[in-house]
């Protein structure tokens, strides 16, 4: 099911419930991309709203659950196995139970972190990816300057997500001694135009794509490593979301993990953080799906 082909989520709903294989539900989770409070979500990126009540009442449901999409996708982090991660810095670990960090850059960008309760790990959301952004360079300063022109106030979301990647690319772009060529704007017409830069960048076919990608990947590693120190997660990092899959050979090349690194007199501790790369871009469904079966009761 397509979000983009409803205009609410009640519609979507209603068309899953038709499906005689979708009938006797008895619990529903449901990860939701936006703040969940009191039972209730409006969607960030989007003009969906959804409360847990309504639902129960649509779907005949006694239990029903909204968590927020980073906070399923860090329980799905627990279920992965050695061939659905790709490690950018093995580190050293904490021997114990130390801290877990989540962050994931898609539509949008989000966060999240796992602390150990004493019997398992325990996720916590956050909206820290609508956090203001921090630029580390002047070049990073003007690109700050450009989108606060457009946007008002400028978050990591507004660089580290699909849109994001454009938002660097027209900067970038608009900089360039080079007219944008023929072939480029047909794809971008025809095409995903994240996915085009994404794509032309990784093959340097126009050095404002492979520019954004550089940018995206340094400002990743700088946000990631905010991420890791303001919860200490000494057990590690992860990397979700669709992007990180797609820029993996990137991710690689250093780049990132040398803005992960530049804390200062923390650079050491970072160079001990495991990092690694989630693979299964579906591992929220997975984390749904457990919070339902054993933590819905």
């Amino acid at each position: 099911y397509q979000s983009r082909d409803c205009e609410k989520f009640d519609a979507l709903l209603t068309h899953f419930l038709k499906d005689d294989r979708n009938t006797g539900i008895t619990k529903v989770c449901l990860g939701v991309a936006g703040p969940v409070q009191n039972g209730h979500c409006r969607m960030t990126n989007g003009s969906w709203e959804m409360d847990e009540h309504s639902l129960a009442r649509q779907t005949h449901s006694g239990q029903v659950r909204l968590l927020n999409d980073l906070q399923a996708i860090a329980y799905g982090m627990l279920f992965l196995k050695d061939t659905e991660l790709a490690t950018l810095n093995p580190g050293q670990g904490d021997s114990g139970h130390g801290n877990i960090a989540v962050i994931a850059a898609g539509t949008g960008l989000g966060e999240a972190f796992l602390f150990w309760d004493g019997q398992e790990y325990c996720p916590v959301a956050s909206e820290g990816g609508h956090v203001d952004f921090a630029p580390q360079t002047d070049q990073e300063a003007e690109l700050m300057q450009f989108l606060a022109a457009r946007f008002g106030h400028v978050s990591y979301e507004r660089l580290l997500s699909g849109p994001g990647l454009m938002n660097i690319y027209q900067f970038l772009q608009s900089r360039s001694p080079d007219e944008e060529p023929a072939w480029l704007r047909e794809e971008f017409r025809s095409g995903d135009p994240h996915e085009v830069i994404t794509r032309t960048g990784l093959r340097n076919a126009y050095a404002p794509c492979t520019q954004t990608l550089d940018w995206f990947a340094s400002i990743y590693g700088a946000e990631a490593g905010n991420l890791a120190l303001k919860v200490m997660a000494t057990r590690g990092i992860y990397l979700a979301g669709g992007i990180a899959v797609r820029v993996l050979d990137k991710l690689k090349d250093g780049t990132f993990l040398s803005a992960f690194t530049r804390k200062g007199r923390y650079s050491q501790l970072m160079c001990e953080i495991p990092v690694h790369v989630a693979l299964n871009t579906q591992a929220g469904l997975t984390g749904a799906a457990y919070y339902a079966l054993h933590r819905m009761d």
